[in-house]
């Protein structure tokens, strides 16, 4: 039976984080961290197939959804400090034995929280989050060139990823059935990237991207030495993270079950029933 969501807020190091909470907190923990453009609403149809059995925690990071967005020169945005606000938010709620559903953003997040506190960590969840170079894909090659290049040329590139017809790619392209991507999606990430300021935010994250890559090595020597559970779903048609590196996992993963779904970048808009089936045969195993 499906139970209620709450949608609350917490202050963390003087910033609002916003998060969706539902389930029982007598069930396994289920920490659901969202990609770029999204927000904890890239997970409403998860949480509602789901709130039976996990007890639930979706939050917004500072810049997205309905978290507090500082401008740049109040909060530096970079993946380090993201994963310090979110490792503070998991500490006020008390979180234990957590499963790190990752998508995207919240691989770099989660990782380098696992990396400083690998007794938080049950399990993995990995839907399209990289962790190994051949996993990047072409589709990435504006934001390359954002992360070695300051030029004019090169930010115009990289401001494309902030565009409609950006938002709605990421989205549509790679879906099996495009009819089932709801607009509401890719308009609610609109909705937020068009505020004020929070191009120069994205931006800045943009920037900062190249740190996750140059942590691939210690990511890999972490999955590889503490072997957690995980089990890998990916949308083996998405252009930015491609499957490679889906598969890639298995390197250091041996007993990883990996999932190639027939989706895009955010399969769980057309694939999240599937995807909760396979987390709960997965965590109840």
């Amino acid at each position: 039976m499906k139970n209620d969501v709450y949608y609350k807020t917490l202050k963390i190091n003087g910033l609002d984080i916003f998060y969706r909470q539902a389930g029982s907190p007598e069930k396994p923990t289920l920490l659901l961290l969202h990609g770029f453009p999204s927000s904890s609403h890239m997970f409403r149809n998860l949480i509602d197939l789901l709130s039976d059995s996990f007890y639930l925690i979706a939050p917004d990071y500072p810049g997205f959804g309905q978290s507090s967005a500082p401008r740049t020169n109040e909060f530096e945005y970079t993946f380090h400090n993201l994963s310090v606000i979110i490792e503070a938010f998991i500490e006020e709620l008390g979180l234990q034995k957590i499963n790190f559903y990752i998508q995207d953003y919240g691989g770099p997040i989660a990782f380098r929280i696992a990396s400083r506190r690998p007794e938080w960590v049950n399990s993995f969840i990995i839907q399209n989050a990289n962790a190994y170079l051949e996993g990047l894909g072409e589709a990435l090659a504006p934001l390359a060139a954002y992360i070695e290049s300051d030029s004019e040329e090169a930010e115009q590139g990289a401001r494309t990823f902030l565009q409609l017809e950006a938002t709605k790619w990421t989205y549509l392209d790679g879906a099996s059935e495009p009819e089932k991507i709801s607009p509401d999606s890719y308009s609610l990430d609109q909705f937020y990237l068009d505020r004020p300021g929070n191009d120069l935010i994205q931006l800045a994250l943009f920037r900062d991207y190249g740190s996750n890559i140059a942590l691939y090595p210690d990511w890999q020597q972490y999955l590889k030495t503490q072997q957690p559970k995980a089990v890998i779903i990916w949308g083996s048609n998405d252009k930015m993270f491609v499957k490679a590196g889906g598969q890639a996992y298995n390197k250091d993963l041996p007993n990883a079950v990996i999932h190639q779904l027939e989706g895009g970048h955010f399969l769980l808009e057309e694939h999240s029933k599937t995807a909760a089936q396979i987390i709960k045969e997965f965590i109840e195993r």
